[in-house]
C-alpha cells in the first residue's frame, strides 16, 4: 500500500483513529472487497466514503466509492481498485477513521472504545480489574473485566451491562465504572 497521495500525514498517524472493520477477502471481478464490519448496525461503516487502511504495518486513505449488505456481511468498491488481483492485495486490511469523525452520543452512551481499559470497582469500592472487552449477546451487553494491579483477586469478571440495575456509573473523566456487581459472583 503505497503512493504519496494516499499516504497518511504525520498529524493523520497521531491522530487517535478507531478500527471500524476489516476487509477479508475479494467478491466478484470488477474488484470489490468483503467488508467485515465492527459498527452496529453493521451498515454504518458505509456511512463513511474516506477510509483509513492499515495493513503490513503501512497506512493509507482510501476512497470508498460504493458499498451494500450482502448475505450476513458487507461488499465495498474502492477507488482505483478494478481488478480481483487489485482486491486481494488489500485482504486482511483494518478499516480504521478518526474518532473525532464519530457522532456525538446522547449522554448515558457509550463507543465500546470508550470502556476498553475503565477500572470497574463494586458499591464498596473493591477494585475488579479493567475492561479488557466487551461481549454481544442476545439479551444485552457484558464487561470482560480482567483483574489488574491493585486488584480485589485475579478472578475474571463477566459483568452484564444493565443500566442502572448493575452498571451504576460510568465517569470517563476518572476512567472508572461503578457497578452493583458482588465479588462472588
Amino acid at each position: 500500500m503505497s503512493g504519496t497521495k494516499n499516504q497518511l500525514t504525520a498529524q493523520e498517524n497521531k491522530a487517535e483513529l478507531i478500527v471500524l472493520g476489516k476487509i477479508t477477502s475479494v467478491f466478484g471481478i470488477k474488484g470489490w472487497v468483503k467488508v467485515y464490519s465492527y459498527t452496529d448496525p453493521m451498515e454504518n461503516l458505509l456511512k463513511y466514503s474516506e477510509w483509513q487502511l492499515k495493513h503490513n504495518g503501512q497506512s493509507k486513505r482510501v476512497r470508498q466509492l460504493d458499498g451494500r449488505k450482502h448475505g450476513k456481511g458487507l461488499i465495498a468498491k474502492i477507488e482505483g481498485v478494478n481488478t480481483p488481483e487489485e482486491a486481494r492485495l488489500l485482504s486482511g486490511a483494518e478499516i480504521l477513521l478518526s474518532k473525532a469523525k464519530l457522532p456525538e452520543l446522547p449522554e448515558g452512551d457509550y463507543y465500546w472504545n470508550q470502556l476498553i481499559g475503565l477500572q470497574v470497582v463494586n458499591l464498596a469500592g473493591q477494585l475488579y480489574g479493567k475492561v479488557s472487552s466487551l461481549l454481544e449477546t442476545g439479551a444485552n451487553d457484558v464487561l470482560v473485566v480482567k483483574a489488574c494491579s491493585g486488584s480485589l483477586d485475579q478472578q475474571e469478571r463477566l459483568i452484564p451491562w444493565l443500566l442502572p440495575e448493575v452498571v451504576q456509573e460510568v465517569n470517563l473523566e476518572t476512567a472508572q465504572i461503578k457497578v452493583d456487581w458482588d465479588a462472588d459472583f
